[in-house]
């Protein structure tokens, strides 16, 4: 829900006052940078993809609780690289309601109020 003009004004008016109390700490935050982090994790969640494979390929034929360690790592897994891609995805200017037709059709079908079905 994007902000209204008063809002926006008193938000404008909060970020003026952060940058003339502490330029330092202003600057500090405008130059964070997230993408080694979300790299780091992003190999890290490939990884156990790949493990979680090799363990549940390596075991379902001996010890199933075993195999469903490795079948709950590569669903957790998969589930951290796709959020680390839908989040990639929206920090470089994508959309917000989320990837795809039908979350867009969504959006418009909660700001319409009618239904269209997407062509």
């Amino acid at each position: 829900m994007p902000l209204d003009d008063r809002e926006q004004q008193i938000l404008a008016e909060i970020e003026r006052q952060f940058y003339e109390e502490d330029p330092d700490l202003a600057h500090a935050v405008r130059n964070i940078s997230g993408r080694g982090l979300n790299r780091w994790s992003s190999r890290l969640a490939i990884a156990g993809v790949v493990f979680g494979v090799v363990v549940l390929l390596a075991t379902f034929r001996y010890n199933t609780f075993i195999a469903l360690f490795g079948f709950l790592l590569i669903v957790i897994s998969t589930t951290a690289v796709l959020r680390g891609y839908r989040r990639r995805d929206l920090d470089a200017g994508g959309v917000s309601d989320g990837p795809g037709r039908w979350n867009s059709w969504t959006a418009k079908f909660r700001n319409n109020g009618r239904f269209r079905p997407p062509s």
